[in-house]
C-alpha cells in the first residue's frame, strides 16, 4: 500500500491557514509530494502516488491525487483496473479516517474508461465514462468529478537536488523545473465541505492506492 498524509484546519496547522472571512472559507492548501522514489514502487506506476493536494474554495473541499508521474507528453492514457484509490477523512483528530471515498476504473475493453467513485459527501457512489469527463470535471449532484491525463503540476529541480547530495552543496536552480513537460494520472474530486465535516471544526486527510485480488 501506497499513503501520503496531509492536513486541513481551521486556524493554523501544517503550514496551511484556513479561515472563514467574511462567510467564505479561504486557505492557501497543503500538499504532499513524492517522485522517483525506491524501484520497488515505481515498477507499479499506476498505484504509485505522486501527489496528493488538498484546498477550500468557496464552501467546497477539493482532493487531487497524481500517479503514474513523469510520463512523456502525448504518451497513451492507460489506467489500471486493479487498482483501488482511497481518500480518507479523519474529523474527529483520533488519527483515524471517519469517512473514506474510494475510487477504481472500470475498462470495456476497447479502450473506453470510466471511474467508480464511492461514498462522495452529499452525493454517494457516483459512475461517470472518462470520455465525459471534460477539462472542468464532470458534474453529479453539486460535486465534480476528474480523472485522466494532466500536466504534471509540481516544481521541482530533482536534477539540482542529487548533484546537492552528491557535492555537499547546495545546487537548486529555481528557474530549472525537472517536471516540465511531463504527465500524470489524477484524480480530483470537489465536494461540499459541510457534507463532509458536519459540526467538526478540523480535519485530517490522505490518499492510498492498494491492489484489488
Amino acid at each position: 500500500m501506497t499513503q501520503r498524509k496531509t492536513f486541513l484546519k481551521y486556524g493554523l496547522a501544517a503550514g496551511a491557514l484556513v479561515a472563514f472571512v467574511a462567510g467564505s472559507l479561504v486557505t492557501t492548501g497543503v500538499l504532499a509530494s513524492d517522485h522517483a522514489e525506491a524501484p520497488g514502487t515505481m515498477t507499479d506506476a499506476e498505484a504509485d502516488i505522486s501527489d496528493f493536494y488538498a484546498w477550500y474554495t468557496g464552501e467546497n473541499i477539493v482532493v487531487a491525487a497524481t500517479f503514474n508521474g513523469l510520463q512523456e507528453a502525448g504518451a497513451e492514457l492507460e489506467l489500471d483496473t486493479a487498482v483501488l484509490y482511497s481518500f480518507h477523512f479523519d474529523v474527529d483528530g483520533d488519527n483515524v479516517s471517519d469517512h473514506d471515498i474510494h475510487c477504481r476504473f472500470g475498462d470495456n475493453g476497447e479502450g473506453r474508461y470510466g471511474i467508480q467513485v464511492s461514498d462522495l459527501p452529499g452525493v454517494g457512489t457516483v459512475e461517470v465514462d472518462l470520455p465525459d469527463l471534460e477539462d472542468a470535471g464532470y458534474d453529479v449532484g453539486g460535486a465534480m468529478v476528474f480523472a485522466g491525463q494532466r500536466d504534471d503540476p509540481f516544481f521541482f529541480d530533482l536534477d539540482g537536488y542529487a548533484e546537492t547530495l552528491d557535492t555537499e552543496e547546495l545546487m537548486l536552480d529555481p528557474e530549472n523545473d525537472s517536471f516540465a513537460g511531463t504527465n500524470a494520472d489524477a484524480i480530483v474530486l470537489e465536494f461540499s465541505a459541510a457534507e463532509l465535516l458536519g459540526d467538526a471544526t478540523s480535519f485530517q486527510t490522505w490518499v492510498t492506492t492498494a491492489r484489488l485480488p
